[in-house]
This record gives C-alpha cells, sequence and structure tokens, in this order.
C-alpha cells in the first residue's frame, strides 16, 4: 500500500511530460517555426524590404550547358535591410524565372514561404510544394536544385554556414529520393563549373 502513492505520483508526471511532448513539442517541432530562443530572426514571406529599389551583386547558381553541373552568375538581387531580409531576397532571386539562355534547376511555380536563421548560422528555407511535385527526379537534377539553394545563400551570406530546406512548413527527408533533407547542408563548391 505504501508504494501506491509513489507510484500515482510518477504515473500522473509521465502523463503530464507525455502531454506536453503531444501538444507543445512536436507542433513546435514540425510547424516550421523554430523553437522559442532558438532562432534570432523569424520572417514570414513575402513582404518587400525595399521600398528605395537599391540593389547589390549576389552570386546565383542556375543549371550548366551539359546539365551536369551548376554554374555561378553574379546577378542584381534586391537589397536587404537585415541577414534574413537578404536572405528572404537572395533565394527570391535564385527560384525566380530567368530567362534564356539561363536554365534554373528549381522547378517553375516553387515559391518561398518563410526562411528563419539560427544564432549558429543554419537557414531553414520553407518552400511550396511545387519544388518537390514539380520536380523532374533523378539524382542530379536533385542534387542541383538542393545546391543551387545552399550555395546561393552560403556564398553570400557570411551569417549563413548551412541551409535546411523545407516544404510547405515541414522537414522532408528528400525532394525525389535522392539528397538527405533531414539537416542543414553546407555549401557544395564540387557541383559548380
Amino acid at each position: 500500500m505504501r508504494g501506491r502513492p509513489i507510484a500515482i505520483a510518477v504515473a500522473v508526471v509521465i502523463t503530464g511530460l507525455l502531454a506536453w511532448v503531444i501538444f507543445v513539442g512536436v507542433p513546435q517541432r514540425y510547424s516550421g517555426q523554430p523553437a522559442p530562443g532558438s532562432a534570432p530572426y523569424f520572417v514570414s514571406t513575402p513582404t518587400p524590404s525595399n521600398p528605395s529599389g537599391r540593389k547589390i551583386k549576389a552570386r546565383l547558381f542556375y543549371v550548366s550547358g551539359d546539365g551536369t553541373h551548376l554554374t555561378s552568375i553574379e546577378r542584381d538581387v534586391t537589397y536587404g535591410e537585415d541577414p534574413i531580409d537578404q536572405a528572404r531576397e537572395i533565394v527570391a532571386a535564385q527560384i525566380a524565372t530567368v530567362p534564356e539562355p539561363l536554365v534554373s534547376a528549381v522547378p517553375e511555380g516553387t515559391t518561398l514561404r518563410a526562411i528563419f536563421i539560427t544564432e549558429r548560422g543554419d537557414a531553414y528555407v520553407d518552400l511550396s510544394g511545387t519544388i518537390a511535385s514539380g520536380h523532374p527526379g533523378g539524382v542530379t537534377n536533385e542534387m542541383l536544385t538542393v545546391y543551387s539553394i545552399v550555395n546561393a545563400l552560403t556564398a553570400n551570406l557570411p551569417a549563413v554556414t548551412a541551409v535546411q530546406l523545407l516544404v510547405d512548413g515541414k522537414e522532408v527527408e528528400t525532394l525525389a529520393g535522392h539528397v538527405d533533407l533531414r539537416r542543414p547542408l553546407e555549401k557544395n563548391t564540387a557541383l559548380v563549373q
């Protein structure tokens, strides 16, 4: 009989912890938003951040002529007032429709939903589902898509050291079955001609 109150207290504590995980921890983990205190910047997009029309030069990455590598091109990108605004402008430029002869590695119609950067320098880029549903597939195509975005942010923003892609606000294992997207990825210069 003495052990019964202790067993009840332990059961209440375990039930409380499980309830917290189910109703607070899991929704934060999969909402596409960082846990409180883990990211100093968070911005929902799109909002124009530069009414003055100021531009900067940024390195963006497109499919090379042979279709097996990325090629780096310097283009004008709208100036962002702080690192998160600049990150948003770089990603928006990278995923935008491009004029010929440039070829984007990102499926047409893909939009930027949100972006945030942690104190460690990990950028989380939340893209619309078109990036996966409109993807042509294949190892090379998927690598070019992923690293066009990863390289664009890491090459242009010293505050960003790695990038994780999210789709429709959720972590995904892959876009088309080949590149592991369950963690932030560092730039890959081996893919750039």
